[in-house]
């Protein structure tokens, strides 16, 4: 029995510890000497994982800055839905359009940053980085992180089967020997810098004819109120294979399985035409490292699936898989590369 005036080291948060108790009893004695102060004052130097374990407890916003049904939006809904199956993860896909993109993207890069709010972003914000300089309300490469790129697309040089136009090289000697108009889905868009790109290239001059999305210049091209266009390869698919548009070339360094037929622009003869139109996640700047690395891999890991890949066959992408570490060098040579078009070709938005 033990007696009255005995001291139990277990019980006496005066006493030491004692060296031959159990370790966990000694960390318990210690962390109770401690206090919340010194615990929070401690916290940073506690192991990064302890933060994350309870990682996802609430809805991740997957914020798409396009309308419903779109590309980018149908992609990301299908990552959503894989990583909810295979992460257990609640990705919740939320439509923030206008702005020429940017309106998603600025509320994306003013969240917090927890890992809990994604943006979908492609090309156009590589484009609008530039093109919207000081006036985007947010800045791309420094208020956003990358986490991961997903796929791509071409684009597609299109005219009307009717057209005389059958090569690339038919295109080139026309717009030298006439007026030429190109058709597009507004100021800025891949379409309009995918042709911009080749009037650089070629020293073709060809009139730019803008609409207000792809489907309505698509139309005008049907109809011959334009001589060409350069396309999203998603979009003009469906026409080429009905036959009611004709192909010249496609901007990927492979030709299409769906038009096998169809050649590249390398093999055109204009290997600095290869343009893809990507799509990926970014994060809010300041999001910890290991959690952009975590949700990346499992980005990743989700599109290399055989499933996923043929799901964005059939949408006209080809899987592009980048984590983090690979991804964010890509994207920052994307933005040089198009604000050097943009300026040469002195393209103006808004």
């Amino acid at each position: 029995m033990q007696k009255k005036n005995d001291v139990n080291p277990t019980t006496d948060p005066q006493a030491p510890a004692r060296h031959d108790a159990p370790a966990s009893a000694q960390r318990r004695s210690t962390l109770g000497m401690l206090g919340a102060g010194a615990l929070a004052t401690l916290a940073p130097w506690l192991p990064a994982h302890a933060a994350d374990d309870k990682w996802p407890d609430k809805p991740i916003n997957y914020v798409v800055p396009f309308p419903p049904g779109g590309l980018t939006d149908v992609a990301a809904r299908q990552a959503a839905k894989a990583l909810g199956t295979a992460e257990h993860w609640n990705v919740v896909v939320e439509n923030k359009p206008g702005g020429s993109a940017n309106i998603g993207a600025a509320y994306v890069a003013r969240a917090q940053p927890d890992g809990y709010t994604w943006l979908a972003m492609t090309l156009s914000h590589a484009a609008n980085a530039t093109l919207f300089q000081g006036k985007a309300g947010y800045d791309l490469l420094k208020d956003l992180v990358p986490v991961a790129c997903m796929a791509s697309s071409s684009m597609m040089v299109v005219v009307n089967p009717k057209s005389p136009i059958k090569t690339m090289d038919d295109l080139l000697q026309a717009a030298k020997s006439r007026s030429l108009s190109a058709g597009s889905s507004g100021n800025g868009t891949p379409p309009h810098l995918t042709l911009a790109l080749y009037q650089r290239l070629t020293g073709a001059k060809l009139l730019h004819v803008p609409y207000k999305g792809g489907a309505p210049s698509l139309t005008d091209l049907i109809g011959g109120q334009v001589d060409v266009i350069f396309s999203n390869y998603p979009e003009s698919l469906a026409y080429v294979k009905s036959g009611t548009l004709r192909a010249l070339a496609v901007s990927s360094k492979k030709r299409s399985a769906e038009l096998p037929d169809v050649p590249t622009v390398e093999e055109a003869g204009l290997p600095g035409l290869v343009v893809a139109n990507f799509t990926g996640v970014m994060a809010p700047a300041g999001t910890p490292k290991p959690l952009v690395d975590r949700i990346s891999k499992a980005i990743v890991k989700q599109i290399k699936q055989p499933e996923m890949t043929r799901s964005l066959v059939t949408l006209g992408f080809g899987a592009q898989p980048m984590e983090a570490a690979e991804f964010g060098p890509y994207l920052k040579g994307e933005v040089e590369r198009w604000a050097k078009i943009i300026h040469d070709a002195n393209i103006q938005v808004g």
